[in-house]
C-alpha cells in the first residue's frame, strides 16, 4: 500500500527525531478524539495504537503487539479484521467505550499518483457511541435504542429524544421533579448534559440511571443554537411549523443534533419531524415502582420474567417496540385507551380474520430500521427488499381486513387505510418498481453489484452484456468484417501490448491496406505470417468491454441512490405504513394473549375507582401454568371517594401467603388496562389512574451511601409528597428496616397519610399487627387478609383474600418451613408464648435465659415410631405379633 514502510519502520524514533508521516497522520487524527477508540483503518484492518490498543486488547481479550517506536518506546498496537470489526464494535460498546472509525477516503494507487512519497489518506467517518448505534448486529430487534438530551433552562427541563435507527425524533417539557419518572420511561442507551448545568435535583433523578451519561460543552446547549440546529437538520427558515418550543426543549435539541453532528462526522443524522408529546399524557411510573413491578425487566436485569416477556405476542420487530413503549408508558386519556381495547375485541370477534392476518405478517421485515440505514447511507439492496416486501404484505392484510362487511374500529380502520397502497400512488408506484427492479438474491452491499433484475434498465443491461459475453460480441464483430472483407480466415485477437486487433495472413494483409479497405482497417504491424489491423469501432469496443465492468457497478448504484431518494421523499408515508403493521401487530398479539390467559376487557370509568373479580398476576400465573400448577384469583374493591367501598386496605397475613402477589397484581392491573390490554381477571372497572407508586421489597443503595432503611425511608416519602388522589399505591412492609416501635410508628403515620391527606386508592400491607385497628377509626380504611392453615404441625398457604386482619403472624411456623434448626425453632415458640402472655416482658430480655432449651442433638431427631422399629426384628416375629406391631406403630404415630 502506498503507507510504504511507514507504518512497519521506526515510528518517530527517538526523542527529538521528526515524526514520519504515517504516525504524524495518526496523531492528527487522535487528538481530534482524545476520549475515543480509534478504528484505524489499514488495508484489511482496524488498527489501535499507544493506550487505544492496551484497553482494546483487554477488553476484547486480542493479541497486544508492538509495531516502530515513539520516544525510543515501542508503540503497542492490537487490531481487528474490518469485515469482523461489527462483534468487536459491539463488545466495546457494551463496555461503555466509544469508538472512532477512521477510513482509507482514497486508494493506493491514488495515494502513489500524488507521489513516491505521499501516504493514503484517512479522515474519521463516525463515531459510534451507545445511543447512536444503526448496525443490525449491534441492536436488539425488539427494542427501540433512544438518544437522549435533557436540556436546563430556568425552571424548565426539556426532554429530547431519537431513534437513529429508525428516524424517529420526540421532543417534550417535563416538570424537574419528573425527570426521573420521564427518563425512566424511555429506552435510552445514552444521556447527553451540559456540562455547565448540574443542580442537585438533576444528581438524584439520574441516579437510577443504568446506561451511559454523556456531558457536553455548554456553548452547545442554548435555546438559540437549538432553534439554528432544528432549522439546518430541514432545511427550514423557521421552526413555526413544528409548533411552539420552550426554552428547555430547544436547549435539549441543541445537544442533541450537535452530538449527532459530531458522530456523523460533520454529516447530519436523518431525522423525522420532531414529535411533540403533550404534557401529562403518560401514566407516570417512577424508577423504583417500574422495578419493583418488573414491567420490562425482571429483578434479576432480564427481560425473562418480566410483565412485558409474559404478555407479548407479537411477530414483528417494529409490533414488539410499539407494545414496549405503551407498558412503559401508560395512557391517561380515555379515548386513547378505547381505541386500542376495541381493536383488541375486533380482533377476538374474527378469530379467522386475526389468524390469517397473523400468517401475513409473521414474514413483514423490520420497514423503520431498514428505511433508517437507507436515508444514513448505510444501507444496501436487502433493505430496498424489505421495503418492497413490508409495502406488499401490508397491502395483502388491508385486502384481508377488506373483505369483512363489518367495519373495523376506527384504529384498525386507520391502519389498513394507510397499508392501501391505492391510496398513495406514489407509494403504490414504488412498491411496484421495487419488485420489477430488483433481484431474487440480493447483496448486502451495493457495491457488490448484482441486485437489479435483468430487463429493468437498458444501459445496466449494454453494459453487463459487454461485460459477461464480450467472447459472442467479439465473434459477432469477427463474422461481420469476415463478411464484409470476404476473408474467411480473419480473426479478432488480443494481447496486452496492442489489445484488441484484427489478424490476416499476410497475404490478405495486402488488401486490407488497398483501398477502400484501407480507410476502415488501420494497419498496426506486420508479421512473418500474418499482418495485424485495427479498426475506430473495435478500439471502441474493446474500450467499453474494459470499462464494462465499472460501468454496470456504477449504473447499479445508481439505481438504487435512485430508489433511496424516492424512498426519502415518502418519508411520511413509509412511517405511516410501518406505524400502521405496527399497530395491526399489537392489536392482534394483544388479543392472543386475552384468549390464552383468559383476559377481559377493563371497564375504564370517570369514578376513582379499582374493582376487580377473581384477578391474577400475569407473571406468577404463567409461572406456575409451566409447572402445571393453579393460581388463586382474588376480589379487590377500592374507591377513592369512599362511596362504594373503602379507598385503602390493610393487608395482613403470613410470610408467603401472597401479600406482595396480591398487591402487585392490582397495581399490574392499573398498567395493563391503561395500556389498553385485556386483563387477566373475570372483571375489572378502573378510574384511570395519574401515577402508579409501588413500595414493596428491600433493598440497599450502597454506591449512594443508602442503607435497605433509607431507601425505603426515601421511596416511601416520595409516594406520601408525590401521590395525589387520583394515584394508585401499593406499600408493603413500610418501617420494618428499624426499631419494631419507631417502625410501627412510621408505618402508623404512613397509613393515615394515605387515608386523611393523600386520599388515593392503595393497599397496605403489614405485619404490625397493631395497625390492623385503624381501619376502625379511620372511616375509608378496611382490614383483609390472606388466609394459611396449621395442619399436622405444618402451615398450609391457602393463598385467598378474606375480610378482616390476620389471626396471627405464623412467623414461627414460616421459620420451621424455611428450614431453621428444630432446637431454633422450639425456642422461638418458647419467646413467643411469653411474649404473647406478657408482652411487656420483652424489656426483661435475662428472663428468657431461665427457660433454656436442650442442646441441639448431633443428628436428626428420632420419632418413636423410628424408635419402636428399632427393637423388631421381622424375621422373628409371628403373624399375630406383626399385627399387633401394626396397632402399635399406628397408634404411635
Amino acid at each position: 500500500m502506498a503507507d510504504g514502510n511507514a507504518s512497519t519502520g521506526t515510528e518517530g524514533g527517538r526523542a527529538g527525531k521528526a515524526l514520519s508521516p504515517f504516525l504524524a497522520q495518526y496523531m492528527s487524527i487522535k487528538a481530534r478524539q482524545p476520549d475515543a477508540l480509534l478504528f484505524f483503518r489499514m488495508g484489511d484492518f482496524y488498527e489501535l495504537f499507544f493506550e487505544d490498543a492496551a484497553r482494546a486488547a483487554d477488553i476484547l481479550g486480542i493479541t497486544l503487539t508492538a509495531r516502530g517506536e515513539y520516544n525510543g518506546q515501542p508503540i503497542p498496537m492490537a487490531g481487528v479484521p474490518h469485515h469482523a470489526a461489527e462483534g468487536y464494535l459491539a463488545r466495546l460498546i457494551a463496555a461503555g467505550e466509544r469508538v472512532a472509525i477512521c477510513e482509507q477516503t482514497e486508494s493506493p494507487a491514488e495515494a502513489k499518483a500524488r507521489g513516491s512519497k505521499a501516504i493514503v489518506s484517512r479522515d474519521i467517518v463516525r463515531i459510534v457511541t451507545p445511543g447512536t448505534i444503526t448496525e443490525e448486529a449491534l441492536l436488539a430487534a425488539r427494542q427501540a435504542h433512544l438518544l437522549v438530551a435533557v436540556g436546563i433552562a430556568g425552571a424548565g427541563t426539556g426532554i429530547a429524544a431519537c431513534d437513529v435507527s429508525t428516524g424517529s425524533f420526540q421532543v417534550f417539557e417535563v416538570p424537574a421533579g419528573e425527570l426521573g419518572e420521564a427518563l425512566a420511561g424511555l429506552p435510552a442507551r445514552e444521556i447527553l448534559l451540559s456540562d455547565s448545568d448540574r443542580p442537585t435535583w438533576l444528581g438524584e433523578a439520574l441516579g437510577p440511571v443504568t446506561c451511559s451519561v454523556t456531558p457536553r460543552p455548554a456553548r452547545a446547549a442554548t435555546p438559540r443554537a437549538g432553534e439554528a440546529a432544528l432549522k439546518a437538520a430541514f432545511g427550514l427558515k423557521a421552526i413555526d411549523a413544528f409548533g411552539s418550543f420552550s426554552r428547555a426543549e430547544l436547549v435539549a435539541s441543541a445537544l442533541l443534533l450537535d452530538y449527532l453532528k459530531l458522530t456523523q462526522a460533520g454529516g447530519v443524522a436523518r431525522l423525522d419531524p420532531p414529535c411533540r408529546r403533550p404534557p401529562g399524557g403518560h401514566l407516570a411510573i417512577d424508577p423504583a415502582t417500574r422495578a419493583s413491578l418488573e414491567i420490562d425487566r425482571s429483578m434479576a436485569g432480564t427481560r425473562q420474567g418480566s410483565l412485558l416477556a409474559t404478555v407479548d405476542r407479537t411477530l414483528t420487530a417494529p409490533g414488539a417496540r410499539l407494545l414496549a413503549e405503551r407498558l412503559a408508558r401508560p395512557s391517561r386519556d380515555a379515548g386513547t385507551i378505547a381505541g386500542r381495547l376495541d381493536a383488541i375485541a375486533w380482533c377476538l370477534g374474527e378469530p379467522d380474520l386475526a389468524a390469517d392476518l397473523r400468517a401475513c405478517l409473521r414474514s413483514v421485515p423490520d420497514i423503520e430500521r431498514a428505511r433508517g440505514r437507507l436515508r444514513l447511507g448505510r444501507g444496501g439492496p436487502r433493505d430496498l427488499k424489505a421495503l418492497g416486501a413490508a409495502l406488499k404484505l401490508g397491502e395483502q392484510a388491508a385486502a384481508l381486513a377488506g373483505r369483512r362487511m363489518a367495519r373495523p374500529p376506527d384504529l384498525i380502520n386507520t391502519a389498513m387505510a394507510a397499508l392501501t397502497l391505492s391510496n398513495a400512488p406514489e407509494l403504490g408506484a414504488l412498491a411496484a418498481d421495487l419488485a420489477r427492479a430488483l433481484a431474487e438474491d440480493a447483496p448486502l452491499l451495493a457495491r457488490d453489484g448484482g441486485f437489479i433484475a435483468v430487463g429493468w434498465d437498458s444501459a445496466l443491461d449494454a453494459a453487463r452484456y459487454l461485460r459477461d459475453d464480450s467472447r459472442k460480441v467479439i465473434a459477432g464483430l469477427q463474422a461481420d468484417y469476415a463478411s464484409e472483407t470476404g476473408i474467411a480466415a480473419l480473426k479478432i485477437r488480443h494481447n496486452n501490448v496492442l489489445g484488441y486487433f484484427v489478424e490476416v495472413s499476410s497475404r490478405h494483409g495486402e488488401a486490407l491496406m488497398r483501398p477502400p479497405l484501407s480507410g476502415r482497417f488501420i494497419h498496426r504491424q506486420t508479421l512473418a505470417s500474418a499482418a495485424r489491423f485495427s479498426t475506430t469501432e473495435l478500439a471502441e469496443l474493446a474500450g467499453r468491454i474494459s470499462r464494462a465492468e465499472e460501468e454496470a457497478k456504477a449504473r447499479e448504484i445508481a439505481l438504487f441512490e435512485g430508489f433511496v431518494a424516492r424512498i426519502d421523499a415518502l418519508g411520511a408515508s413509509l412511517v405511516a405504513v410501518a406505524g400502521a403493521l405496527a399497530e395491526i401487530d399489537v392489536a392482534l398479539a394483544g388479543a392472543v394473549w386475552a384468549d390464552e390467559a383468559q383476559a377481559v376487557r377493563p371497564d375504564i370509568v370517570r369514578d376513582p375507582v379499582f374493582e376487580a373479580e377473581g384477578l391474577r398476576h400475569p407473571v406468577v400465573e404463567a409461572a406456575l401454568k409451566r409447572d402445571s400448577e393453579g393460581f388463586t384469583a382474588n376480589d379487590t374493591r377500592l374507591d377513592a371517594s369512599g362511596e362504594t367501598g373503602p379507598r385503602l386496605q390493610l393487608v395482613t397475613g403470613p410470610n408467603m401467603a401472597g401479600k406482595s402477589t396480591y398487591l402487585r397484581q392490582c397495581a399490574l392491573a392499573v398498567i395493563l388496562a391503561q395500556a389498553g390490554l385485556y386483563v387477566p381477571a373475570k372483571m375489572l372497572r378502573l378510574g384511570l389512574a395519574d401515577r402508579v407508586f409501588s413500595r414493596v421489597g428491600a433493598s440497599d443503595d450502597l454506591a449512594r451511601g443508602r442503607s435497605t432503611f433509607m431507601v425505603e425511608m426515601v421511596e416511601t416519602a416520595a409516594i406520601l409528597t408525590q401521590a395525589t388522589d387520583r394515584s394508585f399505591v401499593i406499600l408493603d412492609e413500610v418501617g420494618r428496616g428499624t426499631s419494631t416501635y419507631d417502625g410501627l410508628a412510621i408505618a402508623w403515620a404512613a397509613v393515615e397519610h394515605l387515608h386523611d391527606k393523600t386520599a388515593c386508592r392503595a393497599l397496605f400491607a403489614t405485619h404490625y399487627h397493631e395497625l390492623t385497628g385503624l381501619a376502625d377509626t379511620l372511616g375509608a380504611a378496611a382490614n383483609v387478609s390472606l388466609r394459611a392453615k396449621e395442619w399436622s404441625g405444618g402451615l398450609v398457604f391457602l393463598h385467598d383474600v378474606q375480610p378482616g386482619p390476620a389471626d396471627k403472624s405464623y412467623g414461627v411456623q414460616v421459620a420451621r418451613l424455611a428450614g431453621l434448626p428444630k432446637s431454633a425453632v422450639r425456642r422461638a415458640e418458647q419467646v413467643l408464648k411469653r411474649l404473647e402472655a406478657d408482652p411487656s416482658r420483652a424489656e426483661t430480655l435475662p428472663l428468657f435465659a431461665a427457660a433454656p432449651v436442650d442442646a441441639e442433638p448431633s443428628g436428626p431427631e428420632r420419632s418413636a415410631v423410628e424408635q419402636a422399629l428399632d427393637t423388631v426384628d421381622p424375621d422373628a416375629l409371628s403373624p399375630r405379633e406383626a399385627l399387633d406391631l401394626v396397632y402399635r406403630l399406628k397408634s404411635l404415630a
